[in-house]
């Protein structure tokens, strides 16, 4: 590589969707949507192909993002546990460093009062109440969860609050970068978009272009669906889900994509006119993915390729261009790469489990790096922990047989492996290598035991389930 740029004088934009599954992306290979800006980020930059999620929903994930660690080492189990300002995140570590750093957009934190470390938040969503999802910590037994029948109900071409919101944290986003030069200190900023997260409601001008093209999921439900998946899908129910209704709902999947592709175009636009481009470290990536009717699945919650994959993409200085990185990547590495570009002065946290990206994309291709995900949140049954490794997706679920996937072999993940005799060598390796970074059975206790403590702060399960639980968080009022 050439020589390294002085990191002390380097701007970072991290610019953020929700939902986004790396499968509806120009530059991972889909051909039927439109992406032209964020492709052309990658062009300019390091497209990561295998990048997962430390957890497959919202609030564990973001609060994940922002520490560096896994939800275990933290307790955010589920999207009634916010972060609240401890441990330090990484913007935390960049204002102490006197940088400036702000936000715009969601950062689904507790409150307005939670310090997340930013120097400036902008319209920032957090959880509502400051309180979340309750319903979600109901977990022995599962609960039903009735308001998932409206994201069939709430599809096609129309207008809504989130495409509101997007439009407004767009609209800041191109406001702070207009008003940059690159004579300026550094800065950091990180742009927080909801689209494409339900309600399957899209601008028509984009459901337009879908419309007609007959999109439909390829994946069945599983023959003997594990029992973990069967569960989850009578708690969360998607059963009146129509042909017409999913050829409707998955269009308007697409047509959120382009439309939050079109504003991140924006903000690549301003960036550029600005003329900081070249001087700015620029991270596009999802919280998670979206099941996208595969399988009868829709949002998130679990490890197939569709709802733990994320896109993620960088470019800026030292960032090979036009380049494939195949080593496996994981969220928690966005914490030491924001650290170690920011400058000198920032403190290399040896007690995080993620690497900077920066190293990472200087190394020949690592097959052998181990990725880490996992879910306690609305519709588990147990504890479920995720170890993928090279060819290998394994999935070890508390009390249930685990999965297991060749994703070489099999992309689509249409044959679990789990069981079969002639691999449970390969189980056990891979379960020996997830017990080094947990200890499932006794994470899955501290979660449940979490859970029920906020469950009963709140009249218990039965007073929790009469209020039918949540369909999405609202956006601050426009």
């Amino acid at each position: 590589m050439s020589e390294q740029t002085d990191n002390s004088h380097l701007n970072q934009l991290i610019l953020m969707s929700d939902e986004h599954t790396r499968k509806v992306l120009g530059c991972y290979g889909n051909a039927d949507v439109r992406t032209p800006n964020i492709d052309r980020l990658a062009a300019r930059g390091t497209l990561f192909s295998d990048a997962y999620t430390p957890s497959p929903i919202c609030v564990p994930a973001r609060a994940s993002i922002a520490t560096g660690r896994y939800i275990h080492q933290t307790g955010h189990w589920d999207n009634a546990h916010p972060y609240e300002g401890t441990p330090n995140s990484w913007a935390h570590v960049l204002r102490g460093m006197g940088r400036e750093v702000g936000s715009i957009g969601k950062l689904h934190y507790r409150d307005n009062d939670c310090d997340g470390g930013f120097g400036f938040t902008q319209i920032p969503m957090h959880v509502i109440n400051g309180v979340g999802d309750i319903l979600g910590s109901v977990r022995k037994p599962l609960p039903l969860r009735p308001k998932s029948r409206n994201m069939a109900k709430n599809i096609g071409p129309g207008d809504t609050r989130y495409i509101r919101y997007d439009t407004q944290i767009t609209d800041q986003a191109v406001e702070f970068l207009c008003k940059r030069t690159p004579d300026d200190p550094p800065w950091t900023l990180f742009v927080s978009l909801i689209a494409p997260h339900f309600p399957l409601i899209a601008p028509p001008e984009f459901y337009e272009i879908y419309a007609d093209q007959g999109l439909f999921p390829s994946k069945p439900v599983p023959e003997n669906e594990h029992k973990w998946h069967a569960a989850m899908r009578q708690c969360i129910l998607f059963d009146n889900f129509t042909e017409d209704r999913t050829k409707i709902a998955l269009a308007s999947y697409y047509a959120l994509v382009s439309f939050m592709d079109h504003n991140i175009g924006r903000v690549l636009d301003a960036l550029e006119r600005s003329n900081l481009a070249d001087n700015t470290l620029t991270i596009y990536t999802s919280d998670h993915g979206d099941n996208i009717g595969e399988r009868a699945l829709w949002g998130k919650s679990n490890f197939f390729e569709e709802s733990v994959g994320v896109p993620f993409i960088m470019a800026g200085p030292d960032v090979p261009q036009n380049h494939v990185c195949r080593t496996a990547i994981n969220l928690t590495d966005i914490y030491p790469t924001i650290v170690q570009t920011a400058g000198d002065a920032a403190e290399d946290d040896t007690s995080l489990p993620g690497r900077s990206l920066m190293d990472i994309v200087a190394e020949p291709d690592n097959e052998n790096r181990a990725v880490f995900s996992e879910y306690h949140a609305m519709g588990a049954k147990s504890g479920a922990f995720m170890l993928r490794q090279g060819s290998w997706k394994f999935i070890y679920y508390v009390g249930l047989p685990p999965q297991l996937y060749n994703l070489t072999d099999d992309p689509d993940e249409l044959t679990d492996l789990g069981r079969s005799d002639q691999h449970q060598d390969v189980c056990a390796r891979l379960e020996a290598e997830l017990r080094r970074i947990c200890d499932p059975e006794h994470v899955d206790e501290r979660a449940n035991r979490d859970q029920e403590a906020v469950v009963d702060r709140h009249g218990g399960a039965a007073a929790v389930i009469a209020t039918g639980g949540m369909s999405g968080t609202p956006p601050p009022t426009l």
